[in-house]
């Protein structure tokens, strides 16, 4: 097939490597125009996924349209705040575009099914999640995930496309959990590398992500997700991940707040977005809007986004009235 990639990050070349080596033609586009030249004059994306050699046959474009001309698939890989703005300039593509962006958008609280929904009523959108650390799926390290839709036949053309010996694709039709879970455990993350910064153990986490999969399946039913999606890979396997790996963006942005870094000055230094920012401001507000108790997330927004002592919010946790699990 022909399939065009919307976004150099790490994730998105990841997944473009995956799908070469499965024979499909490749177009790499990007509005980051530093990473085109990148590509083009090395073959390589040291600033996105260091060690990654980008296959001579890519085309390369920094041009939408041209980038998308001719293709029969699409890969929408963009950080979530620039989802919608890219999106809009696909016009009326009607074929398959599989989301692999891990966010919530804030002033609508839409998930990027949604904003595909409502932008491209004729496309058929595919959510793509789980515990898939890019560096590693490169690697070709073992990785499973699922490959959620409406439409059956998209969620299979999708586990068709990517599937490969070290890359296992399941498919599922729950794409608004598969999208929540893969969203919401971000916030976890910064949670859990927090607790990592100050010096807590391996029993403070395990109770955080214990609590926090009950408090994301608990929004996620309210917004209309199935509880079950969120015992699945794209819920508890990608909270495993990314509570636990060095990897982990947004793990590295609890870790070094939690050791008494500044916000500002951690986003500052890092090449990509931490979808975990951003994401605690809209899963706050959905839980205001939904009635939803969510004290984890609640936390982590108010430290994030209000500037809270993390001591204070952690005292506010543990010192919460007692109730039966």
């Amino acid at each position: 097939m022909k399939i065009t990639i919307l976004g150099t990050g790490a994730w998105g070349v990841a997944l473009s490597l995956i799908l070469a080596r499965n024979g499909h033609e490749i177009t790499l586009w990007s509005a980051l125009k530093r990473q085109l030249d990148e590509i083009r004059a090395t073959g390589r994306i040291e600033s996105a996924l260091p060690g990654a050699v980008i296959p001579r046959e890519f085309r390369v474009e920094d041009d939408l349209p041209r980038a998308i001309e001719g293709a029969e698939l699409i890969v929408a890989a963009v950080a979530s705040q620039y989802f919608r703005m890219t999106v809009s300039q696909i016009g009326d593509f009607r074929g398959p575009i599989v989301s692999v962006t891990k966010g919530i958008e804030f002033q609508t609280g839409l998930t990027m099914s949604g904003i595909l929904e409502e932008l491209l009523p004729n496309c058929l959108p595919v959510a793509l999640s789980g515990p898939s650390l890019a560096a590693e799926v490169a690697r070709g390290v073992p990785t499973a995930v699922v490959a959620a839709s409406r439409s059956q036949e998209s969620a299979q053309l999708a586990q068709d496309i990517f599937h490969s010996p070290t890359f296992r694709v399941y498919t599922g039709s729950d794409i608004l959990g598969v999208e929540l879970g893969g969203a919401l455990k971000n916030i976890i993350a910064i949670a859990a590398g927090i607790c990592d910064g100050i010096g807590f153990g391996s029993n403070s986490k395990a109770a955080l992500m214990t609590r926090a999969i009950v408090e994301i399946r608990r929004l996620g039913v309210a917004m209309g997700a199935e509880a079950d999606t969120f015992s699945g890979l794209s819920g508890l396997g990608d909270l495993m991940v990314t509570c636990f790996s060095p990897l982990s963006r947004n793990h590295s942005v609890g870790e070094r707040l939690g050791k008494g870094e500044k916000l500002s000055e951690i986003l500052a230094s890092m090449s990509a977005v931490a979808e975990g920012v951003p994401t605690a401001a809209s899963a706050h507000a959905l839980s205001e809007r939904f009635q939803v108790e969510t004290p984890i997330i609640n936390e982590v927004y108010a430290i994030l986004h209000e500037g809270k002592d993390i001591r204070e919010s952690l005292h506010a946790l543990i010192d919460r009235s007692q109730k039966a699990e």
